[in-house]
């Protein structure tokens, strides 16, 4: 793995120069911008101070980053792992956050050890692609309050959108006019310039400008920013007993299983928008040695954070020195004075560019509606859900829909036709065709496995077995079976030979044929009832007819 790394290290340093070194910090710069005001709420809203998500933001960004399994990755303190770490901050305290955060970091190194980050790639793309687009509504959401300028109360997205019933809404206009600003100027700037100077960047510094020139002191700030990067309420092994580290079981493994699939998620989102490689396993490491380190510092557990590093991505990051240069900046704390509107509009502009718009097209334009099922499900439960149960619902989903479509079986029995026959008669092999209406073919496509047992059954008995002396059942289209789907097949064959018709089965794939040899459907027929392909069952058959004739 170390080695690996090296290499990739190689790989994404080819060729780097000035220009790609200027972009990088441009949009280190502009990360860290929005990344601020993200870290400072965080930290509050998990129970901790604003303190505690700065440094989060620090050191997961600056270490998490230059471990982590691709460029693009910006790691620091989420909104679905606050909603974790308050319940743990209310029962058991700041220490019991630091604790549970280094043992999480423990399991989670040892995933990315034990290369546990290929379970990501058994997440469906339409899944992941409604997971992406939860999150960017979520983000969306989130940021109504500081783009109008209004407060609302409550902890998710919906909450606090729905308080507005009961709170009102009074948008402030400046804040409304400096976030505009923002979205205008971030659509309407070149591409060809954003690849140079990211929008985004000069949006922020524009609207900070322009609400200094004019006034606007009702707008709200970031506000004063915590200075020190050790804080004085951190980890105290003292203070850890048995008790505690029973008690936290729980917590612990939600806030592993948490920070895994956020990171694992936010990698794979956005691989797809930068269009490079992903090692899922190293950013497991990154992710647990930068949670092993965290609480010593006084932070609280991080993960990638995908609205950072989709900000990134669109701001022209090309190496993971965006990452550093933004914990850079944030630990530098020259930020106090940019308007929480001007980082709305580029966060809802960002929200909106994050979604796989061509997949998303694609998929309901061509009416793949298990893909459309799929993205739909995860998309609304990611914003109606928390992420954990967002991942499960979309991947029950996928399963289902794959069993149902797996479970689709096809069976077209039909006598030996006259193109079977030529073929024969070219090969040399010329057969009776007056004998060969006693042979009937089955072709079955599709799994044989629980599912559709029934279905099986009720097919084959349900053939007109009327002349027919000889059944083939060709198999070519049975990729794999289970035990049920094999003791099915063993049933109905037993009672098509009480018809007085035998059976032969031709075109097995080899696992199909291990399974049939396993279980004794092999035993049931005979070997010599199988049959590479169904002229050579033909053929056997009719000379086995003549003979006894």
């Amino acid at each position: 793995m170390l080695k690996k790394y090296i290499t990739d290290l190689k790989h994404e340093f080819s060729g780097y120069n000035a220009g790609k070194l200027l972009k990088d910090i441009l949009s280190g710069i502009t990360v860290a911008a929005v990344a601020l005001p993200l870290a400072l709420a965080f930290g509050v809203s998990s129970g901790a101070d604003a303190a505690a998500g700065l440094v989060t933001a620090i050191i997961g960004g600056l270490v998490i980053g230059l471990l982590g399994g691709a460029s693009f990755q910006i790691s620091g303190p989420t909104g679905a792992m606050s909603a974790i770490l308050i319940g743990i901050v209310a029962q058991y305290g700041l220490q019991g956050v630091f604790v549970a955060s280094l043992a999480a970091g423990v399991i989670i190194l040892l995933a990315g050890i034990f290369r546990l980050g290929k379970l990501v790639n058994f997440i469906p793309t339409s899944v992941v692609m409604g997971f992406t687009s939860g999150i960017a509504i979520i983000i969306a959401l989130g940021q109504v309050d500081n783009f109008f300028g209004t407060h609302s109360v409550g902890t998710s997205a919906l909450e606090k959108l729905w308080s507005y019933t009961s709170v009102g809404f009074t948008p402030n206009w400046q804040a409304v006019a400096i976030g505009l600003m923002v979205v205008l100027f971030m659509v309407f700037w070149p591409k060809k310039l954003n690849a140079k100077v990211p929008g985004s960047l000069l949006a922020i510094i524009l609207a900070t400008i322009v609400t200094e020139i004019a006034g606007f002191d009702s707008l709200a700030k970031v506000g004063d920013i915590p200075k020190s990067l050790m804080l004085d309420n951190r980890l105290n092994l003292g203070a850890v007993n048995l008790d505690m580290l029973q008690n936290l079981v729980s917590p612990v493994v939600s806030i592993a299983m948490l920070g895994m699939i956020e990171s694992l998620l936010c990698g794979a989102s956005a691989s797809r928008m930068k269009d490079e490689a992903f090692d899922a396993d190293r950013e497991l490491i990154a992710q647990g040695v930068g949670n092993i380190l965290l609480p010593f510092f006084g932070g609280v557990p991080a993960t990638a954070a995908i609205a950072r590093t989709s900000v990134a991505i669109k701001s022209g990051e090309q190496t993971r020195v965006t990452g550093v240069v933004h914990s850079l900046v944030l630990l530098g704390g020259v930020m106090s004075r940019l308007p929480l509107s001007a980082l709305a509009g580029v966060l809802m502009v960002t929200a909106w560019r994050m979604n796989e718009w061509h997949g998303i097209k694609t998929i309901f334009s061509r009416k793949v509606w298990t893909g459309v099922a799929q993205f739909l499900i995860t998309m609304v439960s990611t914003v109606v859900f928390d992420l954990t149960v967002a991942i499960v619902i979309g991947i029950v989903t996928a399963l289902l829909m794959f069993v149902w479509n797996a479970a689709r079986l096809t069976i077209e029995t039909e006598p030996v036709d006259k193109v079977r026959l030529e073929r024969l008669h070219r090969m040399g092999k010329p057969v009776d065709e007056s004998r060969a209406k006693s042979i009937l073919v089955s072709y079955v496509n599709g799994s044989l496995f629980f599912a559709n047992c029934a279905e099986l059954k009720r097919k084959l008995l349900s053939v007109d077995f009327t002349g027919c002396e000889h059944l083939i059942l060709s198999l070519r289209g049975v990729s794999a079976t289970d035990i049920s789907g094999v003791q099915t097949l063993m049933e109905v064959c037993a009672l098509i030979a009480q018809k007085g018709v035998t059976v032969s089965i031709c075109g097995v794939h080899e696992n199909v044929a291990g399974f049939f040899q396993k279980v004794g459907l092999t035993d049931q027929l005979g070997a010599a009832a199988f049959y590479p392909n169904a002229s050579e069952a033909v053929i056997d058959t009719l000379a086995q007819e003549q003979a006894g004739a």
